[in-house]
């Protein structure tokens, strides 16, 4: 079948203007090396010049390390309690104690469901009694690098993640812990052994 017969317009159209078809076609290859160039291109230049990168920072706390693992702190006695896989919030009774201890069992009950992967470690202070989830310790010695007031939040093996001053805002603590806690899922096999362990 000759292809006259199907595309009367296209070989008319190619036969009569090869050079505008050509341009057309050369258009086309142009615009789709554009297409796939530009977002490398753009890459390049942000990366380069420093131009549209955020610069905000995503944690509100500081990063402490100079905080040995919670294994090596000089505390009396490092409760039994708080050796498994949980995330730990240990805070340094300041002058307010109460309040402060207060304000991170609220920040606890605000995580919800991911609240039994958090424990609390209040160190120092008068009280006898723990809050819900909370665990009392008392410095054998005084390490250099505490402070009164100082919250700091422990991954699963111990060690600092971030810290944070006396009378920081208890959002910004509980926005840094929900996407660490969202960037570090729990592993599948320890919501099992959790369960079998109660």
């Amino acid at each position: 079948m000759h292809l006259d017969y199907l595309f009367p317009n296209l070989t008319s159209n190619f036969l009569m203007n090869p050079d505008r078809a050509l341009r057309r076609s050369r258009l086309k290859l142009l615009a789709l090396i554009t297409v796939f160039a530009l977002p490398m291109l753009a890459a390049w230049v942000m990366v380069t010049w420093r131009v549209g990168i955020p610069e905000q920072r995503t944690a509100h706390g500081e990063l402490s390390p100079e905080v040995p693992l919670l294994a090596e702190w000089p505390l009396n006695e490092l409760p039994l309690s708080l050796q498994t896989n949980d995330w730990i919030l240990a805070f340094d009774c300041g002058t307010e104690c109460d309040a402060q201890a207060d304000q991170w069992w609220r920040l606890h009950r605000a995580l919800g469901r991911e609240a039994d992967r958090i424990s609390r470690l209040r160190i120092g202070g008068q009280a006898t009694e723990p809050l819900p989830g909370e665990t009392l310790a008392q410095w054998a010695e005084v390490p250099e690098w505490r402070s009164p007031g100082k919250l700091w939040v422990l991954d699963p093996q111990g060690m600092a993640a971030v810290s944070y001053t006396e009378g920081v805002d208890a959002a910004d603590v509980l926005d840094d812990v929900q996407q660490l806690l969202d960037m570090n899922p729990q592993p599948p096999g320890s919501v099992d052994a959790e369960v079998a362990k109660r």
